[in-house]
């Protein structure tokens, strides 16, 4: 089998007890399995939840906590448990791992986004396990991923893995819920994540744990449309990761997009950049960047709104819809001085969005307000 770059989701509750302690037991049937891969020169990246989980019962709550203090005070400790746990189990198979804590912000900001790029590079290039997980002791409602689902499939798209494993109670997708229909019939292999399937998926998530069946949807329609086919089910012993990179894992196989990895910079511009101003063009101008992939010039370009800097993201609208958004290489004051320039004279164009910094929108796009 050829090295693949693998993304490995944990969760809580495959993690700790009912109590919320960290089970050894569940853990070490986890690290088996991941030296496994790692013996077979897979590279490897480790999604784990359980510091919330793992350090509850230490603040003298009996379940997980609701408010943001008790989940970052439960994180403040249970981090420190859970990252402990893995360097010492680790380091029986000789195998050395790295904690990264990551928040919104390491992602929606330029700099650190490509910081953490490269520093999970070097790891993987040094032969070090990374062990990621949400910061959550300084996350804040408005900033977090929403649970480590969504992390997992940021981070496996991020750095463009092979295949995103998502471990979890339930071995794969039903459509419907298997706890409560007996009639709910196993998905094996789907092409796609579909809206409705989303909707209609359980949002409760185990006791300790924040995801129930429908974050883990969002997650792997997050990255495959990436690039990244998911799996979602669970297994044990030793071999268990190996199974599901053969195609033998008791869950469900979502397939990647067809069009296959998609670049960093281009994620970041359409999954975690904040548009900082509208650019409106015309007829002319939508369809030389939407039908023959085009970059946007200054001479189909009307109107300006917002203030922005060279680097920034802005929207992009046609004549009624919104057509995407994209990095521009000049600042808001420039191109309000040339569009007004150009009204009185004949200036040669400039490219405001290279095709290389342009992400488009959904197909239907947005309706202009």
């Amino acid at each position: 089998m050829s090295k693949k770059r693998i993304v490995v989701k944990i969760g809580s509750s495959s993690l700790t007890n009912d109590k919320g302690e960290i089970d050894q037991k569940k853990v070490s049937d986890h690290v088996h399995a991941l030296a496994a891969l790692r013996k077979e020169n897979h590279e490897v990246i480790l999604v784990s939840s359980g510091a919330v989980a793992a350090g509850f019962i230490k603040l003298g709550y009996s379940s997980r906590p609701v408010t943001l203090k008790g989940k970052q005070a439960a994180a403040a400790i249970g981090q420190s448990l859970l990252i402990q746990t893995y360097i010492e189990k680790f380091s029986e198979y000789q195998i050395t791992s790295a904690q990264l804590l990551l928040t919104r912000s390491d992602f929606s900001n330029r700099g650190r986004y490509r910081n953490g790029y490269a520093t999970i590079m070097e790891l993987l290039e040094r032969g070090i396990l990374p062990i990621i997980n949400e910061n959550d002791t300084v996350s804040v409602e408005e900033l977090t991923f929403g649970d480590n689902d969504m992390l997992s499939a940021l981070v496996s798209g991020f750095v463009h893995a092979d295949q995103l494993i998502i471990l979890t109670d339930i071995n794969g997708l039903y459509s419907g819920n298997p706890r409560t229909n007996p009639n709910a019939v196993k998905y094996d292999f789907l092409e796609s994540i579909t809206d409705e399937m989303i909707h209609m998926a359980d949002t409760n998530g185990s006791k300790v744990g924040t995801g129930g069946m429908k974050s883990k949807l969002m997650a792997a329609k997050t990255a495959t449309s990436l690039g990244v086919p998911v799996f979602i089910g669970h297994g044990k012993g030793n071999g268990k990761l190996l199974q599901i990179i053969r195609g033998e894992g008791d869950g469900t196989y979502i397939s990647g997009h067809r069009n296959g990895p998609i670049n960093t910079r281009r994620q970041w511009i359409d999954l975690h950049s904040q548009s900082m101003g509208k650019l409106f063009v015309d007829q002319g101008a939508e369809e030389a960047i939407l039908y023959h992939g085009s970059s946007l010039l200054s001479p189909g370009i009307f109107k300006v709104t917002g203030r922005f800097e060279k680097g920034d993201v802005v929207q992009v609208y046609g004549v009624n819809r919104l057509l995407g958004k994209g990095q521009v290489r000049c600042s808001s004051e420039d191109l309000n001085r040339l569009l007004d320039n150009e009204k009185d004279m004949i200036l040669p164009s400039i490219e405001v969005i290279h095709r290389d910094g342009w992400v488009g929108a959904n197909k239907t796009g947005e309706e202009l307000q």
